[in-house]
């Protein structure tokens, strides 16, 4: 599909996952940062688009250490994007937590959401939604379900990948102090 037909398909499946959330519901997204062709892709400004194409504002755009800072790396950023979007759904003080996160926390995998940038999407949801449902439509490894699910919210996974799916199925996570 080359870089613009994927660069377009990315976008498009973002703003298509923001449509089906309701009004009052919140859009999350994990992403890091990749390379194609020899150049940096910037996937957090990719999903802004998405936001902006279907009306939905920034709640919040954190970026979350995978790495510790310094670390060189080629192929995948050592720091991922944790981008929050409504359309209805309105920060507040009490909400907050920090825009950097130094250590998104245990990984189930290689390319999975650490469990404390998960912790910190899941407690947003259940302190300023009345969502008590968490979808996750590229679930992976399917750490935001076990969170959502150690936090007593329901949570719903699908991933193009039979394998991943069943491995989000088999997770489960005890959240430590502090991050739940």
């Amino acid at each position: 599909m080359g870089y613009e037909g994927w660069r377009s398909w990315f976008v498009e499946a973002s703003a298509a996952a923001m449509q089906a959330v309701p009004d009052d519901g919140v859009a999350i997204f994990y992403q890091s940062d990749v390379r194609r062709d020899g150049l940096w892709v910037d996937k957090g400004a990719l999903v802004s688009a998405a936001a902006a194409r279907t009306g939905q504002r920034c709640l919040f755009h954190k970026i979350v250490c995978r790495r510790p800072a310094g670390t060189v790396t080629f192929g995948r950023a050592a720091y991922a994007h944790l981008l929050g979007f409504s359309r209805a759904v309105k920060g507040t003080p009490q909400g907050a937590s920090p825009d950097v996160l130094p250590d998104g926390g245990p990984e189930a995998g290689r390319k999975a959401m650490g469990l404390h940038a998960a912790a910190v999407a899941c407690r947003f949801v259940a302190s300023a939604t009345s969502t008590r449902t968490v979808v996750d439509p590229f679930c992976g490894w399917g750490t935001v379900l076990a969170v959502a699910n150690a936090l007593g919210l329901d949570a719903v996974g699908v991933d193009l990948s039979t394998r991943m799916c069943r491995r989000a199925r088999a997770l489960r996570l005890e959240l430590p102090a502090g991050h739940g």
